[in-house]
């Protein structure tokens, strides 16, 4: 598998199923900002209500050809056998991105298991060989990697265009981001020592670089 992170905001994409392996399907598509339609004749409760709130189209219908048209990703996510291989077969036969619930050797991609800590995403993929292992990773990453990692990156990502408008090499960029990082960074952000990490930035940065730390600071709990 060839690791890739997709922009789908907007895009379609189609979820054949209506259950609860739909269901998470669903709302990982919607939280990332795809536009997503369901075919099938029935829907959980929750899908149900994201039907009636509009935040998903529902094609209240047995699967059939046609179905699949203009689709950027597609779900085959029920528990009738036939359905799955008309859906996986659909796709194949127009080159749609398909992923297949419980069958890793069908699917052009896989959904791994993901942290998310603002704009910093961790993932976790065994090659659909073990979901188990793989969420088991996941609550590792969730108690080690805390909102202090979104507020680091918040952070880098400010000091960069300010860093990126100096004219500075990328070998000299290179080397000062090395330097902010120091290894303590993210204690100091988790402990809320801004003039520890103050101190630190205008020693890596110079004493003029304006720091203002009051939305990062929001961030926290």
């Amino acid at each position: 598998m060839y690791p890739v992170c997709l922009n789908i905001t907007g895009k379609l994409c189609i979820v054949v199923g209506g259950g609860s392996v739909a269901e998470r399907k669903v709302r990982g598509l919607l939280a990332a900002g795809g536009r997503v339609r369901i075919v099938s004749p029935e829907l959980t409760s929750s899908l149900s209500a994201l039907a009636e709130e509009g935040r998903v189209e529902w094609q209240r219908k047995q699967y059939a050809e046609g179905d699949l048209d203009n689709a950027f990703l597609v779900f085959a996510a029920t528990d009738n056998r036939r359905v799955q291989e008309a859906v996986c077969r659909d796709a194949g036969r127009n080159g749609m991105l398909i992923n297949v619930a419980d069958d890793p050797d069908h699917c052009a991609f896989q959904v791994p298991a993901t942290v998310h800590r603002g704009d910093l995403t961790l993932s976790v993929a065994t090659g659909g060989r073990s979901p188990a292992v793989a969420a088991m990773v996941r609550r590792q990453l969730e108690r080690d990697f805390g909102r202090e990692y979104a507020v680091l990156l918040e952070l880098v990502a400010m000091i960069r265009e300010h860093v990126l408008a100096d004219g500075r090499s990328p070998q000299e960029r290179k080397i000062l981001f090395q330097n902010i990082l120091h290894d303590d960074i993210v204690l100091w952000i988790r402990e809320g020592r801004w003039d520890r990490l103050q101190q630190h930035l205008r020693q890596v940065l110079g004493p003029e670089t304006p720091l203002d730390f009051s939305r990062l600071k929001q961030d926290l709990p």
